[in-house]
């Protein structure tokens, strides 16, 4: 084990519809970094290094990105790795600090996106995703309907016909996260609707109607990672936050020799990563107290409390209709509203869990705020296939 690595910053920009404001990635960027350097009351050329995360943009966007927040002439790292890059900007940050290569790491994350459903860029090479989508439809076939929705819809008709879960377990999840989300001013959306609005909104794929599926968002999030011996020397102990565990996974031999579409879509990466993560703490997640985790769609939601053993496999349909997943419950699943109603920037989401997290086991997350909150737990999930898990809990230094 290396040394430990503490969180002393963090800071985002509100999530807002592609187009709807005019802003660029560098302003985003310029935003979150200058907001989480203020969040921990260091200048800027205390940073050694930098990784930045987004999916959407030429290959040296992340330098571009921190200009705003000066030229320091430190490495720069670009990371993309799907839905799961700003977690690995943060994962990468985190290894520079825990294994002694610098003392005071920027993690960063952006995007700025088109309107609509995720499309194919390049159609002259191999997509990366050809497994998964030629496993899918070796299984399901392949419907009108944009991929990623039939993708992780499929993996929740699965659930139904493995475990008898229905469509309105599903439902309240996008009912659940809606409601979280009127009390977080960083939200695209912070409606409130009704189960059977959820239920009665438009289908995009079955069981996954539009109230269930995260819309895409421009965001920037950013953390500032740090050793022991500089949070002490900073005097940074009231807001530092340990990370606990950290895992990365990507795609086993299972992923598609099982022929299953929970697993094509990541359950078996979503599971060792957990297990890796409480192996480092300590802990399990019986200890856990507040939870953000990828809900792209609400049926991504409903696997990966069984994933993380929130709830015994086959069961995340009794755990969501005893409520044990908002406040009141056993954990507090998404209190930020999840992607559902954040909405999700592919380079941003990650350190946008991270920076909710933070706030949550320092007790500044204000309306939203979980009752003594005191362990957290973070999964970001990207196909094609990384799954990054997290534990963090408020340092006693």
């Amino acid at each position: 084990m290396g040394r430990k690595v503490y969180v002393v910053g963090v800071g985002m920009t509100k999530f807002e519809k592609p187009g709807s404001k005019d802003w660029d990635y560098p302003d985003m960027a310029k935003e979150a970094g200058t907001k989480a350097l203020a969040d921990a009351g260091i200048a800027y050329n205390l940073i050694e290094q930098a990784c930045v995360g987004y999916c959407y943009g030429e290959s040296t966007c992340g330098q571009r990105a921190v200009y705003g927040l000066g030229l320091t002439g430190i490495p720069v790292y670009n990371v993309n790795n799907n839905c799961s890059t700003g977690s690995t900007a943060l994962f990468m940050a985190k290894q520079f600090v825990e294994g002694g290569l610098a003392d005071c790491v920027l993690a960063l994350g952006f995007e700025k996106m088109e309107k609509g459903s995720l499309g194919v860029k390049y159609s002259d090479r191999t997509n990366p995703m050809d497994k998964h989508f030629g496993l899918m439809v070796e299984l399901r076939g392949f419907a009108k309907a944009p991929a990623a929705p039939q993708m992780f819809g499929n993996a929740g008709r699965e659930h139904m016909e493995k475990y008898g879960t229905t469509a309105e377990h599903f439902a309240k999840i996008g009912w659940k996260n809606h409601k979280h989300s009127v009390n977080n001013p960083y939200s695209q959306f912070q409606a409130e609707y009704s189960l059977d609005d959820i239920k009665n909104a438009p289908m995009v794929y079955e069981p996954l109607t539009k109230l269930q599926c995260c819309p895409t968002s421009d965001c920037s999030g950013a953390a500032i990672l740090a050793s022991e011996e500089f949070v002490r020397r900073h005097n940074l102990q009231s807001k530092a936050v340990e990370i606990l565990g950290m895992a990365m996974t990507t795609d086993f031999q299972s992923t598609f020799d099982d022929k299953s579409c929970m697993k094509m879509v990541g359950y078996d990466l979503t599971k060792q990563a957990a297990r890796k993560v409480y192996q480092q703490s300590g802990l399990g997640p019986e200890n856990v107290d507040v939870v953000e985790l990828h809900d792209c769609f609400s049926c991504n939601e409903l696997i990966t409390y069984e994933g993380l053993g929130l709830c015994p496999e086959g069961k995340a349909g009794e755990f969501i209709d005893s409520g044990a997943n908002t406040y009141g419950g056993k954990v507090v699943v998404n209190p930020s509203g999840g992607l559902i109603s954040k909405g999700h920037p592919l380079g941003a989401t990650g350190l946008a869990q991270c920076a909710e997290l933070n706030w949550q086991l320092r007790g500044q997350a204000d309306k939203r705020q979980v009752k003594d909150a005191k362990v957290a737990l973070q999964h970001n999930l990207g196909l094609g296939g990384a799954a990054v898990v997290t534990m963090y809990r408020k340092a006693s230094l």
